[in-house]
């Protein structure tokens, strides 16, 4: 959970947002070379005596063209990895329908009979103590822990966006359209997100709250939400 003080990302707690954090540091780090090269260059320039001898330009020329390759090569290879492992999904072992409608979610266990409902903000008047206003609400979407969930995202009425940041999620809801996604939790915790679309008047009012439980609970949690 983000708090007010927070510099960085949120806490991976899947897998390709694991990945996800490593590309921002590897980027990071490339860019901070790029900047010290340049701030070098920059303040030799000013600092040094101007010469009438410059370095032969077939050399300048091969050095500024390598070097910028070099970069998005590096830039480039492991961006592509994490992309195609964000699109691959491979025999998930629940699926997860969420609907965006204005301005809450519905969400169809399509694996399991007859479990559907809509998940609403709880309001801050009815928010019970030690909950997180805005972020709560009346119905989690619980998932089983070391599973991979595959996430079929579609709107009933407008534009919406599925997101959970700390799970590396976010997936546009476009109304006639199934856009899909995947995620693993190897860990038990809660995890919120929010409608990322600018959807309507309360777009900022349809939380997203992922809680993933062992398999025993997940199996319970099941049996009394479709009885």
């Amino acid at each position: 959970m983000a708090n007010h003080s927070q510099l960085n990302f949120q806490d991976a707690s899947s897998p390709i947002m694991e990945e996800l954090m490593g590309f921002h540091d590897h980027a990071l780090m490339v860019a901070l070379a790029i900047c010290s090269l340049v701030l070098y260059l920059l303040t030799t320039t000013l600092t040094g005596k101007l010469s009438s001898n410059t370095v032969d330009a077939q050399v300048i020329e091969l050095v500024w063209t390598i070097l910028p390759a070099m970069v998005l090569v590096m830039l480039a290879l492991p961006s592509l990895r994490i992309l195609y492992m964000m699109d691959e999904i491979n025999e998930p072992d629940l699926t997860l329908k969420a609907i965006g409608h204005q301005w809450y979610w519905s969400y169809e266990y399509t694996d399991l009979k007859d479990l559907t409902f809509d998940s609403y903000m709880i309001p801050t008047t009815d928010l019970p103590m030690g909950h997180f206003r805005l972020l709560e609400v009346d119905h989690r979407v619980v998932v089983p822990v070391n599973s991979t969930i595959r996430v079929i995202v579609t709107a009933d009425d407008v534009l919406h966006s599925w997101a959970v940041p700390t799970l590396g999620v976010k997936t546009d809801a476009v109304p006639g359209r199934l856009n899909q996604t995947s995620f693993l939790t190897p860990r038990p915790g809660v995890f919120y997100g929010q409608c990322s679309e600018i959807c309507g008047a309360n777009h900022s009012f349809m939380p997203i709250v992922v809680e993933s439980t062992p398999l025993p609970n997940f199996e319970g949690w099941s049996t009394s939400m479709s009885s």
